[in-house]
């Protein structure tokens, strides 16, 4: 059975369905652009559903069929970022939400439809993986707008995409389709549109379904990873890997695997 929230006023929803969160930017006439209170409400969210054990996989897709998210809300520029000191406010709480989303204890998945561009493109890269339709465009373009970006985003577009491709899409702020995205790590898997919402859910379902301790542990690992090597803790990884065996999951993976069945994990 599916519960929905509603917040940031309607403009980011949360499906729940079993182990499955799915949130929504729903801002379609806006291309689900981000205002502060997007920003804000996403912190909040991901903080929250951190302290559940029972999720598995977070999702997170764009209303309609034309973008996931196609940056900032421009018009609200004028309020948010209009001097230093508000863009600094502005940036503070975007740096909140990225952070929360990306130290999120389950795997997460962006799915990506149409425009992918600027924060979209941020938030999409502090995911695990990033699912692209087809017609998916990727960009990010502080370049064209005159923004500063900050440290910590070009750090984090580095981390993953490397410097020449980090460098090629700041310098020029150009979009790349979805076959040139794949090509260039900006995304990890391509559907075609027929086939797009399906193929997402059955990769969804596949981490869902496996032993949600194991993928917990590998997904603090590569949290830890993701830190200065001086700041990463690998005993709290090490001590979710004991309890890993110490699980009924793990007895269930056994007799699965003996019997030839498909295992039904409990996370316990």
């Amino acid at each position: 059975m599916m519960h929905t929230e509603e917040h940031a006023g309607g403009r980011l929803l949360l499906a729940r369905t079993g182990g499955v969160a799915a949130l929504t930017f729903n801002a379609p006439d806006k291309l689900n652009a981000m205002n502060m209170a997007m920003w804000e409400a996403l912190a909040e969210i991901c903080a929250r559903l951190a302290q559940d054990d029972s999720l598995r996989v977070l999702t997170l897709t764009g209303a309609g069929e034309s973008a996931f998210v196609a940056g900032a809300d421009i018009s609200e520029f004028g309020e948010s970022r209009s001097d230093a000191a508000r863009a600094d406010a502005y940036n503070r709480a975007v740096d909140r939400a990225e952070h929360a989303l990306e130290a999120m204890p389950v795997p997460t998945l962006a799915l990506v439809r149409g425009y992918c561009i600027g924060g979209g493109l941020a938030l999409a890269l502090r995911c695990d993986l990033r699912l692209a339709r087809t017609d998916a465009q990727f960009g990010i373009t502080p370049a064209k707008l005159g923004l500063g970006y900050g440290f910590d985003g070009v750090a984090s577009l580095h981390r993953r995409l490397g410097h020449a491709v980090t460098a090629d899409l700041m310098f020029t702020g150009r979009r790349l389709d979805a076959a040139e995205a794949l090509q260039k790590g900006l995304c990890d898997y391509v559907y075609a549109a027929d086939r797009f919402d399906s193929d997402c859910a059955a990769y969804t379902e596949t981490l869902a379904s496996n032993a949600p301790l194991t993928i917990r542990a590998i997904k603090a690992a590569l949290v830890e990873l993701a830190k200065p090597q001086a700041a990463q803790d690998h005993s709290a990884v090490d001590a979710m890997v004991r309890i890993c065996f110490d699980s009924q999951d793990y007895a269930e993976g056994q007799r699965a695997f003996a019997e030839k069945r498909a295992p039904v994990f409990k996370g316990r």
